[in-house]
């Protein structure tokens, strides 16, 4: 009899032991089930969620603050937060705080590429702001005087941009072939003598100009906007925004976003006819859309 109990006590244990792997078994697969299933839950949500875009106040913000319900109507829930220099929406970007951001051209987004290895993609050019020559002294370039003093961003990817338009009036002339990637030591004629000093943060360029510095200052228009400068009235000498200007202000992402939806629509709503009459009717040709 003993016997037996305990052969049928081995049993119910081997049972037991049994059935509670088995119900282990189970765990861990329900488990797996579940992680995969929490797993697609935050995909989706990331995917779904709000897209954060980081962006200059005027005209970024402004610009995209008019394409929010737009986006609203395809699905797309907007958070802009912004920035006032140009440092910070790339560092952002990177360290993924934002999921795009909108404030540089590009050229600046390459020097920013190469400078600091980001990984990020250029999904499209939305509007340009054309640069401008701004002058408390002066009312016209050819009032000049011979040494004037101009100010000039320290932004190497502006210089190029900044001395072709100067060569375009005439005022200096460059070394042959060196376009948008010109710097100060590429003049190879000044007759003017002027002195040009690039040690100003773009931020404080409107700064400078109120407090008077040099002869003649090149502010950034988002920047001049931004102070209560009207580029087309206020400077005296304006940066063409034709077709062929390679300073498209464009939406940047990180590798691998790209193709993430939510972007392409924001891209699709900032290009469209009614976020472009947007800024040709608020900026007055002191932005100017992209030209499909």
């Amino acid at each position: 009899m003993k016997k037996l109990l305990k052969t049928l006590t081995a049993v119910t244990l081997t049972v037991g032991v049994l059935a509670a792997c088995g119900q282990e078994d189970n765990n861990t697969e329900e488990t797996g089930n579940n992680n995969t299933n929490n797993e697609e839950a935050n995909n989706a949500e990331v995917e779904e969620g709000p897209i954060v875009v980081g962006a200059s106040n005027i005209p970024h913000a402004e610009i995209l603050e008019f394409a929010e319900d737009l986006l609203e109507e395809e699905g797309v829930e907007l958070e802009i937060v912004t920035f006032n220099d140009y440092i910070l929406p790339n560092q952002a970007l990177d360290e993924g705080e934002l999921d795009a951001n909108y404030f540089q051209h590009v050229p600046y987004l390459e020097s920013q590429i190469e400078e600091h290895g980001y990984d990020f993609v250029n999904v499209g050019g939305i509007h340009i702001e054309p640069i401008g020559l701004y002058s408390q002294d002066y009312d016209s370039v050819e009032a000049l005087p011979e040494g004037a003093e101009i100010i000039m961003s320290d932004s190497v990817a502006d210089h190029g941009r900044i001395l072709s338009m100067l060569e375009n009036e005439g005022l200096i002339t460059l070394a042959e072939g060196v376009g948008i990637n010109a710097t100060i030591d590429d003049i190879e004629e000044n007759p003017n003598n002027f002195e040009f000093l690039a040690n100003v943060e773009a931020a404080l360029l409107p700064t400078a100009y109120e407090n008077g510095e040099g002869d003649a200052i090149l502010i950034n228009s988002n920047y001049a906007l931004d102070a209560g400068l009207n580029p087309l009235e206020d400077a005296i000498l304006t940066e063409t925004a034709d077709e062929d200007n390679p300073y498209a202000n464009v939406i940047a992402v990180n590798s691998g976003d790209e193709g993430d939806e939510r972007i392409l629509k924001l891209v699709e709503v900032l290009r469209s006819e009614e976020v472009s009459d947007f800024i040709l009717e608020t900026y007055d040709n002191a932005v100017v859309p992209v030209a499909e």
